[in-house]
C-alpha cells in the first residue's frame, strides 16, 4: 500500500513568484537560488519551471553538474565557490561560475591551467561575517582577479545581507552603505539582493538579484506570512487520518503518556511523522487541516504519525484529507510553532513522502 504522506508542488505558483520577484525588481536580472534540491521541492523540476531566470545559482558543485547533465544551460552560480584545482577544472569545463570568497581561491585561480575561463562573482563581507573577502582588501583582490588569465573579463560584485528579514533593524542599511564606499572606484555589476531586500530595499537590487525562499512562496521576513507579500504556497504537504478512536476523560495519549484529554473525546491519528519531514518539536496545540478546518495536534509527534483533537469536527472519516501545512495552512504559523523556521521544514521533508506536481 502506497503511504498517505505526499507533497504537491503547485509549478504555477513556483512561475507566479518569480513574476513577483521581477515586479518588485524591474531593471535587474534574476538569478533564482535552486540549492538544498530547490529547497526540499526538487531542484530539477523547480528549475524546469524557473528556467525564464536569468541564470541559477547552487551551493554545491554536484547541483551544479546535476543541472548540466540535465541539458540546463542557463548561467550557473556555485555560491560557496571552489575549493581545489580538480573542482576548478569542473568549472570550465562545464562553465559553471564561480564565488570568490578568500584568497586561497584567487591563488587557485592564478597557477591554474584551465581550458577556459571563468566568470567569477567577488563576494564582499559588509557584516555578515561568514565568507567574503574584507573591505581593506578588496580593490587589490578585484585587480588580481582583472589580471588574471584564467578569469572572465566582466567581474560582478556581491555581497550578503544578514538582517534583512527583520523590519526594524538597521543593519541592511549599514551593510549596503559599506558595499557602496567600497566599490565606489570600480566599474563592475553587482548582486546584493536576496528575498527580503528585493520586497524591501529597492537602492540593493543592483544589476542582479537573488530569490531564494520568495520563490516558493514564504515569506522572508521575521513573522511574516507568503499572503501579505502577494506570495503563493508552493508546496503543500498533506495526508490522511488512518484511524478515528475514541478515548476517556483522563487517557494518557502517545509516547511518554504526556497529554491527557480533557474530555470523552475522539481523536484522529494521521499518517505523517518526523520519519517524513514533519518537525518532533511541534508543540501540542499546533493547527493541522482535517477538511479545510483547523484541528490542534495533541500528544508527541511519533515517527510515523500524529494525533489532532477531532472534537470541533465530529463528522470527520478515515481516509479524510489533512494538510499539514500549505495550501490554507502557512508553513511559516508551523515552523513557529516548532520553534524553527519554514526553510528548515521545507528542506527536511523525506524521500519516504511521495511527490506530486501541480501545473
Amino acid at each position: 500500500m502506497t503511504r498517505a504522506a505526499e507533497a504537491s508542488i503547485d509549478l504555477q505558483a513556483l512561475q507566479y513568484n518569480l513574476q513577483r520577484v521581477r515586479e518588485s525588481a524591474k531593471n535587474s536580472r534574476v538569478i533564482s537560488v535552486i540549492k538544498a534540491n530547490g529547497y526540499g521541492h526538487g531542484m530539477l523540476r523547480v528549475a524546469s519551471a524557473l528556467s525564464s531566470s536569468d541564470a541559477f545559482a547552487v551551493a554545491k558543485i554536484e547541483e551544479a553538474l546535476t543541472l548540466r547533465q540535465a541539458g540546463f544551460t542557463q548561467p550557473v552560480l556555485l555560491l560557496e565557490g571552489f575549493t581545489d584545482a580538480d573542482e576548478l577544472a569542473l568549472l570550465a569545463q562545464h562553465a559553471i561560475e564561480a564565488v570568490v570568497h578568500h584568497q586561497y581561491q584567487i591563488d587557485l585561480l592564478e597557477k591554474a591551467s584551465l581550458p577556459s575561463k571563468i566568470k567569477i562573482w567577488l563576494k564582499i563581507d559588509t557584516g555578515m561575517h561568514r565568507l567574503g573577502i574584507d573591505l581593506d582588501d578588496v580593490t587589490v583582490s578585484f585587480k588580481r582577479l582583472q589580471d588574471c588569465e584564467n578569469v572572465v573579463a566582466e567581474i560582478t560584485l556581491m555581497t550578503h545581507f544578514a538582517n534583512a528579514d527583520d523590519h526594524n533593524d538597521s543593519r541592511t542599511s549599514t551593510q549596503l552603505k559599506r558595499f557602496n564606499s567600497t566599490i565606489q572606484e570600480i566599474d563592475a555589476p553587482c548582486s546584493l539582493a536576496n528575498s527580503a531586500a528585493i520586497l524591501k530595499y529597492d537602492e540593493s537590487h543592483a544589476e542582479w538579484v537573488r530569490p531564494g525562499i520568495m520563490l516558493y512562496g514564504v515569506s522572508p521576513f521575521i513573522k511574516g506570512l507568503a499572503a501579505e507579500e502577494g506570495l503563493k504556497p508552493v508546496m503543500t504537504l498533506h495526508s490522511k487520518l488512518i484511524a478515528i478512536n475514541h478515548y476517556k476523560k483522563g487517557n494518557a495519549l502517545g509516547y511518554g503518556g504526556s497529554w491527557h484529554c480533557p474530555d470523552d473525546m475522539p481523536v484522529g491519528v494521521v499518517a505523517i511523522g518526523y520519519g517524513d519531514g514533519y518537525p518532533r518539536a511541534a508543540r501540542a496545540g499546533t493547527p493541522v487541516l482535517i477538511n479545510g478546518q483547523r484541528v490542534p495536534l495533541i500528544g508527541r509527534v511519533s515517527m510515523d504519525m500524529i494525533c489532532v483533537d477531532l472534537r470541533s469536527q465530529p463528522s470527520a472519516a478515515i481516509g479524510d484529507r489533512a494538510v499539514l501545512w500549505g495550501e490554507g495552512l502557512p508553513v511559516e504559523e508551523i515552523a513557529e510553532c516548532a520553534h524553527t523556521i519554514p526553510y528548515e521544514l521545507l528542506c527536511r521533508v523525506t524521500e519516504r513522502v511521495r511527490i506530486t506536481e501541480v501545473e
